[in-house]
């Protein structure tokens, strides 16, 4: 899976700029397909279960050495260069936002999500609506919290404390109760997921800006809606989301959630 995002200020939506990140994402996923098959060198990144390979720090190094020769006035926003020790402050100047393997691409005017191994490239821009592959995408409009297949994931922090949340937050959805809770593996993914219509929610914290910003706008352009976890206003920087088919839902998940505390990804210390 692959996935970019870029952030610009501008009217104008640069449909070269967006072009070119489609084009990006396919290279991208050919290295990561090849990877898949002969990868052997693993890194451990903040924890056990969340794994930096060598192909992680490949393609952001790669997607990133083009946008520069292409616009060298843009700024970068990367996983990878990020847990090297380097910030995560949105500017007003364009800037991208990599996930070298999770993946996704947005532009506040476009996003893109390439899922390479389904080889399904979600493209959105501002007021044109979202695609897979070529075909418009439409959420499920689904109002009735009660017929809702909602995904989410258990995450990468062991904490007994966060887990013991996380758990909790799914027997008070189950609880309401909801028609079943899945899990496909990336934020990413689960968002595009519902952006077609074969899911009605998503919602998780401790997740980055990277891993929320290509999709969605992919999301609100298939007439879905995002908002905070507290039922405010979705924050990039905040690292927690609820992507859903309805206001209605989104709110009701909201309500039945207990906020796990998190560091802002453009927090300074």
């Amino acid at each position: 899976m692959r996935s970019l995002y870029i952030k610009e200020n501008m009217a104008d939506p640069w449909q070269e700029c967006m072009d070119y990140a489609v084009t990006l994402a396919r290279k991208a996923g050919e290295i990561i397909r090849g990877a898949l098959k002969e990868e052997k060198s693993i890194m451990t990144k903040s924890s056990p279960v969340d794994l930096v390979t060598e192909t992680d720090q490949k393609v952001e190094n790669f997607i990133i050495s083009l946008i520069k020769e292409k616009y060298p006035s843009h700024s970068f926003i990367g996983e990878e260069s990020v847990a090297a020790g380097e910030g995560s402050i949105l500017t007003d100047n364009p800037t991208w936002i990599i996930d070298p393997i999770d993946g996704t691409t947005n532009f506040i005017e476009f996003g893109i999500v390439y899922s390479c191994v389904e080889d399904k490239m979600y493209t959105a821009r501002k007021g044109k609506g979202a695609f897979c592959n070529g075909q418009k995408l439409q959420v499920s409009g689904q109002q009735d919290i009660t017929k809702s297949l909602v995904v989410t994931e258990l995450g990468s922090n062991r904490d007994p404390e966060t887990i013991k949340i996380i758990l909790s937050n799914m027997e008070r959805l189950l609880s309401i109760p909801i028609h079943g809770i899945r899990a496909v593996g990336t934020a990413a993914v689960n968002m595009c997921l519902v952006a077609t219509g074969g899911a009605d929610a998503y919602y998780e914290m401790g997740i980055h800006c990277w891993d929320m910003a290509g999709a969605g706008i992919i999301i609100t352009e298939a007439g879905g809606v995002l908002l905070d976890v507290s039922g405010g206003p979705f924050d990039l920087m905040s690292r927690r989301i609820i992507a859903a088919s309805s206001r209605a839902i989104a709110e009701r998940i909201a309500k039945a959630l207990q906020i796990i505390p998190l560091k802002r990804d453009d927090a300074t210390n």
